[in-house]
């Protein structure tokens, strides 16, 4: 069997699955079954369709860094909203174009643990990989499993999790290359053009600046820990053009790669 391919998804590939257009989704699906005898698994957030859900029942969003503020009041909604609503519609997505997918959670056969985030953020899981038994099932089967970003901690209690550390703890979990689609073609320079490569000195560097900045810090601080731990780059790259996928599997640089440190 091929290395899997861990692919995360989120932002506005989900916001326009929530107003009705299903076309950017149901084109990286495309891709996706293209991909023959290529073991792959979804890692998603849905960050834009837990905001309307919790507007819709007077809740205010809270971020820091980037990252949500996740009071327990909550979990009950942004649980409903990643694990249920958003889960289920991708899954359905899969299914309409003849891709067996299964809908997961981290919590789902022990694949990931979590200890509560030291952040001050409430509610929110820190993930780290733990049994890949499940998964491997899955993939040996030609299964498609997609992955909520929701977990538990070891009372049980359910937690938030980001989905950018979620995909890293299944990247890890599977000895898999880590796929990180976003809205954006990469990772921008301080001119404003996209970088094809970034290490941590010059992310850290980006960062301080201010040049990356809101939910790319908490992306790139994801992919330089996968980088780090899984000792090879990772990539950063638009969702707006997913036939780019196979090019990148392919080792083609698209996007930013970002680079484990020392390279």
């Amino acid at each position: 069997m091929k290395k899997p391919v861990v692919i995360k998804i989120g932002g506005a590939i989900l916001d326009g699955y929530n107003q009705g257009n299903t076309s950017a989704l149901t084109a990286l699906l495309k891709v996706i079954a293209s991909l023959k005898e290529q073991p792959v698994v979804i890692v998603h957030g849905g960050g834009c369709v837990v905001d309307e859900m919790l507007a819709q029942a007077g809740f205010v969003t809270e971020k820091k860094h980037g990252l949500r503020v996740t009071p327990k009041a909550q979990m009950p909604i942004i649980s409903g909203a990643l694990a249920g609503s958003v889960n289920k519609a991708i899954v359905a997505s899969a299914a309409s174009l003849k891709l067996p997918a299964v809908g997961l959670s981290l919590t789902d056969g022990q694949m990931v643990q979590c200890q509560l985030s030291p952040l001050g953020l409430g509610q929110v899981g820190v993930p780290k990989p733990f049994s890949s038994a499940l998964l491997d099932t899955l993939l040996k089967a030609s299964f498609l499993p997609i992955v909520s970003s929701i977990g538990a901690l070891e009372n049980g209690e359910l937690v938030n999790v980001n989905a950018d550390d979620a995909a890293v703890a299944i990247c890890q979990l599977l000895n898999a290359e880590l796929l990180l689609l976003t809205d954006v073609n990469g990772v921008k320079g301080a001119t404003g053009e996209y970088l094809s490569s970034l290490n941590g000195e010059q992310a850290e560097a980006l960062i301080n600046s201010g040049v990356i900045a809101g939910g790319m810090t908490a992306k790139v601080n994801a992919a330089l820990q996968a980088a780090n731990k899984l000792r090879r780059s990772i990539a950063v790259a638009s969702w707006q053009s997913p036939e780019q996928i196979v090019d990148l599997l392919n080792g083609a640089s698209i996007g930013t790669r970002i680079q484990p440190s020392g390279c």
